[in-house]
């Protein structure tokens, strides 16, 4: 294990592809306010128009988030939080830099904290830490043993192929059982959407920087696109039905596994790495996804029987927001 480590640090990073890291955490704090201030949106639409939190958001309500100012200045920030992701993913592999957006996660607490007046209890905070633990040793060893790799035609035919089934079962799932769906299973299904959506993202700026104009790259931005709109929509399902930190939870960690997946099973990211460094992915990664699901049974918003909707409307003049 020794010497396996000390040839993985042999072939370190040229420091160009060390450049993605703050770039990555920066748009994590545009991830955080964002999401906060999207939220805060969401809620109040859905306070002021009665909405049923349990079938979704209807058009109505989508239009009217164009008048909300919060909603307005919180796209904008995740726009930013978008480019510098873009930015970041152009320097660095997937593996290393798209798990960083957990640090949002801990912004979005203390926020959420101060805006709502909820604090967040002790079985909460816990949840947090795993969330962060988690995703911080899975970043420690993709730093040592990550390594970009070019995605070649076949690998992303494979990538497109899996995001058509993806997409179809989500919107099947969506339209027969949305009376169902949760603040956890819209962030399990945006978490997996936007996985893909990072991948994708990778593979198109490389190939427009490689001047590479195919059918497949046409393709690719359809698909993208796609995935981008349902999963944006699921976003703002999971804001009127759960707390923004377990939105911001659910997304930084379900959306780097997805996507770290596909750069270690289909990209050969990891493929120089030692049989011990893939049991740690795992292991990691598990401890990550316990410490969502652990966050959405006892956050304090979630298992409150007010609506979230009604709770953020109580708290508007104290916060400040709109």
């Amino acid at each position: 294990m020794g010497t396996e480590l000390m040839d993985a640090l042999d072939l370190a990073y040229e420091p160009s592809q060390l450049l993605g890291i703050p770039i990555a955490l920066i748009g994590a704090c545009f991830l955080s306010i964002g999401a906060q201030l999207q939220h805060h949106g969401v809620a109040k639409v859905e306070a002021n128009t009665q909405g049923s939190q349990q079938s979704g958001l209807n058009l109505r309500q989508l239009g009217l988030l164009l008048a909300r100012p919060s909603w307005v200045i919180g796209t904008v920030l995740l726009g930013l939080a978008i480019v510098f992701q873009l930015v970041s993913l152009k320097l660095s592999p997937i593996i290393l830099v798209q798990p960083l957006g957990v640090v949002g996660l801990v912004i979005t607490s203390i926020l959420n904290a101060r805006v709502s007046g909820v604090k967040l209890n002790h079985r909460s905070v816990i949840a947090v830490s795993l969330c962060v633990g988690g995703v911080g040793a899975f970043v420690l060893i993709a730093a040592v043993f990550a390594r970009d790799r070019p995605v070649t035609s076949r690998a992303l035919i494979e990538i497109l192929i899996i995001l058509a089934v993806v997409l179809l079962a989500f919107a099947v799932m969506f339209y027969f059982f949305r009376s169902r769906f949760k603040a956890i299973m819209y962030i399990i299904g945006a978490g997996v959407l936007y996985g893909f959506v990072a991948t994708l993202a990778k593979v198109v700026i490389d190939r427009i920087s490689r001047q590479e104009w195919d059918w497949l790259l046409v393709l690719c931005i359809v698909a993208l696109l796609a995935a981008a709109i349902l999963g944006a929509y699921f976003v703002q399902n999971a804001y009127s039905s759960g707390p923004p930190d377990l939105v911001i939870a659910g997304l930084t960690v379900v959306d780097p596994l997805v996507a770290v997946t596909i750069g270690i099973v289909i990209l050969d990211e990891a493929a120089g790495a030692p049989w011990w460094a893939m049991v740690g992915f795992v292991l990691s990664g598990a401890v990550a996804i316990y410490g969502v699901f652990q966050l959405a049974k006892h956050h304090p918003q979630a298992a409150s029987a007010a609506p979230v909707a009604a709770a953020v409307t109580d708290k508007a003049a104290e916060s400040g927001l709109d």
